[in-house]
């Protein structure tokens, strides 16, 4: 098991704390390991407190009244979930589960308010993490109200790119099913896309792997958008 002091202090969570505060922090850590595909929690499970993921990867998503899923968060290492309930004392909002074998480190609800109240600057820290979540929110909601697949597959494939070192080559963290629902389409819609992209010499698709051949067309969709379905 990776040093938990150690994830803590890399969270941007908790960037600025002494080692003092960051002791406080870790002294009130639950480890929790889960099995690909192990519910995490519910929506409307009662919220008793958050977890940050110290290895593997977690998607947040919602279920429609139809049965149909939608993806509205995979996240990773050092990222943050289910926190807002800390503030609020609400239930989950949503649904997590792990999409691989993972190690979270989970934080009482009751303990970490403690905490808050003693230390402030975790309260500031914490809405500096809530609002760029709420930024997301807004990016994702627009992305899926205005433009079209393709356009959210190219906005995504570049923010990936981002993401990974901005070496024009990307490595999917998720399976093409769940990229599907995270951009709000179906697996076989997405698998056309992929295809018509790649015959227009915008990508190169092997398995997970994905190389950006042409980075300004690829602005070019997520911003215009073409019919590339």
């Amino acid at each position: 098991m990776k040093n938990v002091f150690k994830i803590i202090s890399n969270v941007p969570l908790f960037k600025g704390l002494s080692d003092d505060q960051l002791n406080d922090i870790k002294n009130i850590v639950v480890n929790k390991y889960f099995d690909k595909g192990e519910t995490v929690f519910s929506e409307g499970d009662p919220g008793n407190g958050f977890y940050v993921v110290a290895e593997g990867h977690v998607k947040i998503y919602k279920v429609s009244s139809e049965g149909k899923e939608q993806i509205l968060h995979i996240l990773g290492h050092g990222e943050p979930f289910g926190e807002v309930p800390v503030f609020t004392g609400q239930p989950f909002p949503a649904n997590a589960e792990a999409i691989a074998k993972s190690h979270f480190l989970f934080f009482p609800r009751t303990d970490f308010v403690n905490l808050i109240t003693k230390n402030p600057s975790l309260s500031l820290s914490m809405l500096a993490v809530l609002s760029l979540r709420l930024r997301q929110f807004t990016v994702q909601i627009e992305s899926l109200s205005l433009k079209e697949v393709p356009g959210r597959l190219a906005s995504y494939l570049l923010q990936l790119d981002e993401e990974q070192g901005k070496n024009d080559h990307v490595k999917l963290n998720i399976s093409k099913g769940q990229l599907a629902s995270l951009l709000g389409t179906i697996p076989e819609t997405l698998s056309r896309i992929f295809a018509k992209m790649s015959d227009m010499k915008l990508i190169e698709v092997e398995g997970r792997n994905i190389k950006l051949l042409d980075c300004s067309g690829l602005a070019t969709l997520a911003e215009y958008g073409i019919n590339a379905e």
